[in-house]
């Protein structure tokens, strides 16, 4: 692999884990987390991590646009960049801050490259597992350097094993998911960190994942990771992921054939 962006990127979360994420796990104060919307807290590492990675990225590709979750709880007309030409980056600096905040993993950094309106590059980077994923779309994905491909990844029903964020769903849709669960392999919980459930699609661990909330810095740099591997994001009626798109429920699959069985397995009549 080499790919100067690619490398540069990467090496940039990294630093970021290292200088600012790592050395506050655990460490929090009460002072250091607060709500920033009902359910929804932001830590110091949060702000920290997203002021040291845009301020990278802007460097790299000077001109571009960082979108960032925390920038746009303060200021959510930033989404429009997400249809505008140029590029746009996508930034969650600590992805699972729950589970963050509460001194559990996973947690991961993640950052996702738009040009001209389009997901091009996705890095995810998980720092206790020191599991990195990138790649571009046209070039494949890479984990820890080595190339992945998944398209062969077996689509047996009852050899699937995949998560499910059920008590996020609707209570029709997720008594339909959890009773379809029973046909598949294993049905999981979910790890309350959408980085480490791209990441293990990727490796392996999981052949698809189900989510209802899409905000577009918790998918976008998994989505471009899992395509260009082989896999597939699509909402529940089929319709390709793109981050700008408003609405909710998103399947992932290792590739077309888990999607389509995931699908009817889970999703049968929704």
């Amino acid at each position: 692999m080499a790919d100067t962006l690619l490398d540069d990127v990467a090496g940039l979360l990294r630093e970021t884990a290292d200088r600012v994420v790592l050395p506050l796990f655990r460490k929090l104060d009460e002072d250091d987390v607060e709500e920033k919307a009902p359910g929804e807290i932001v830590t110091v590492a949060d702000r920290q991590a997203e002021e040291l990675i845009a301020a990278t990225l802007l460097r790299l590709r000077p001109g571009s646009v960082v979108v960032g979750e925390e920038a746009v709880a303060e200021d959510p007309a930033l989404l429009r960049h997400l249809r505008s030409g140029g590029d746009v980056w996508l930034v969650d600096p600590v992805d699972g801050t729950s589970n963050f905040a509460a001194g559990r993993r996973p947690f991961a950094l993640m950052v996702a490259l738009l040009t001209d309106g389009e997901p091009t590059a996705g890095w995810v980077y998980d720092p206790l597992a020191g599991t990195l994923a990138v790649g571009r779309t046209c070039d494949g994905t890479y984990l820890d350097g080595a190339r992945v491909d998944t398209t062969g990844v077996p689509a047996t029903a009852g050899g699937l094993r995949g998560a499910a964020m059920s008590r996020f769903l609707p209570p029709a849709a997720r008594a339909r998911v959890e009773a379809g669960g029973e046909r598949l392999g294993e049905l999981l919980p979910g790890q309350h960190c959408a980085g480490r459930e791209y990441l293990d699609v990727l490796t392996g661990d999981q052949q698809f994942v189900l989510f209802w909330r899409t905000l577009p810095w918790d998918h976008a740099p998994g989505a471009v990771l899992v395509r260009a591997a082989g896999g597939v994001a699509r909402r529940f009626d089929g319709a390709d992921y793109h981050p700008a798109d408003e609405g909710r429920g998103l399947l992932v699959a290792a590739n077309e054939r888990v999607w389509n069985e995931a699908r009817a397995a889970l999703l049968d009549g929704a």
